[in-house]
């Protein structure tokens, strides 16, 4: 290997294992957000750019090729215009650090990078969400008599009950859940920021039997710290798996079901976006949903109040009101009783288990 790849890695090395946590003091989630920029990029380079990675070096990352990789992961992984900003952020924030640690090459790629733009989206932005139908069918798709649909069909269950990032369902572990009258998650969202959510007595029994059968699995000292999802090669699950797991599905919901599922890419969000439209149109206070969601500012939580006329209306009766202060523990009965077919698939996941 020549030395301008050697000094890309090295740059890669010192920014993720000393300087984003002893020097900036960032989250663990923003470092492995900032990490899956990076496990993207090598893969664009690598199928799309035909780029061993071996051969990446920082004469590679200029041009159109940040440019093109931003596109990419809006038109092939269909992530959102928010998603895009925010994997451009963490090249600009590695670029800054490589130049000022006068890293060969970095000079050009850093310079280029400023100037790529944050990409603005419109007010209206399109909010990919599940309508309940689709949640209704995109939950029953897995074949819950095998191993590998039992996990698919409690990890989107748990995804639509307890509006969890996918980096929060992949940081789960046996400690962060409470069984018992109120099932309760502990979720650790961004900047480490723990809450804590109520899911429903349904989506508690199928996830409560999805561990039960594995309980060989989390036997040792450390099994409270064993993550409740794993991927068929690691105990971790990533965010690349939980998208993958959700593609799968919407593909064939897609095709069984041409008349629905009209967006054209759907992520992990959805599913977090799907329960807080859910929950508005139940009737639940955009407090209580900021609340649930784990937004730092309700600004975050007003997105919702825009998707149909009819949440517009509600957000305008409601504009004025004081914003009370919530509890974190918030419940979703009233959403996931009109949700009958979880009994459903939580009944043929402990037959099948």
């Amino acid at each position: 290997m020549n030395k301008k790849p050697l000094d890309l890695l090295h740059a890669l090395s010192e920014y993720f294992g000393s300087y984003l946590v002893d020097v900036k003091g960032v989250s663990q989630n923003t470092v492995t957000s900032y990490q899956y920029t990076f496990q993207l990029l090598y893969e664009f380079l690598n199928d799309i750019k035909r780029i061993e990675p071996e051969k990446v070096d920082f004469d590679t990352l200029i041009g159109d090729t940040v440019a093109e990789y931003l596109s990419w992961l809006e038109t092939d992984r269909g992530c959102s215009i928010s998603t895009r900003n925010q994997r451009l952020v963490a090249i600009r924030s590695f670029a800054k650090f490589a130049m000022r640690k006068s890293f060969t090459g970095s000079l050009t790629f850093c310079s280029e990078v400023a100037d790529i733009p944050k990409k603005k989206s419109p007010k209206t932005d399109d909010i990919k969400y599940f309508t309940l139908e689709e949640v209704a069918i995109m939950l029953g798709l897995p074949d819950t008599a095998s191993k590998i649909g039992r996990r698919d069909a409690v990890l989107m269950s748990v995804l639509y009950s307890s509006g969890a990032r996918a980096q929060e369902l992949c940081d789960l572990t046996l400690n962060d859940i409470t069984f018992g009258n109120d099932t309760k998650l502990r979720l650790v969202g961004k900047g480490n920021k723990a809450r804590t959510v109520v899911i429903p007595e349904n989506c508690a029994k199928l996830l409560k039997g999805y561990i039960d059968s594995r309980m060989s699995d989390f036997i040792g000292r450390e099994s409270k710290m064993r993550h409740v999802f794993s991927s068929q090669t690691n105990e971790h699950m990533s965010i690349s798996c939980v998208e993958e797991i959700v593609k799968k599905y919407v593909l064939t919901a897609k095709h069984n079901h041409p008349s629905l599922f009209t967006r054209a890419n759907y992520t992990p969000h959805s599913y977090r976006h799907s329960i807080a439209v859910h929950m508005l149109e139940a009737g639940e206070s955009l407090a209580v949903i900021r609340a649930f969601l784990g937004h730092s500012s309700i600004s975050s939580t007003l997105v919702y109040a825009s998707v149909t006329p009819e949440l517009a209306n509600k957000y305008l009766r409601e504009r004025g009101k004081p914003l009370e202060s919530v509890q974190p523990v918030v419940r979703t009965e009233s959403v996931i009783a009109a949700l009958p077919f979880l009994q459903n698939v939580c009944s043929r996941s402990r037959a099948s288990i």
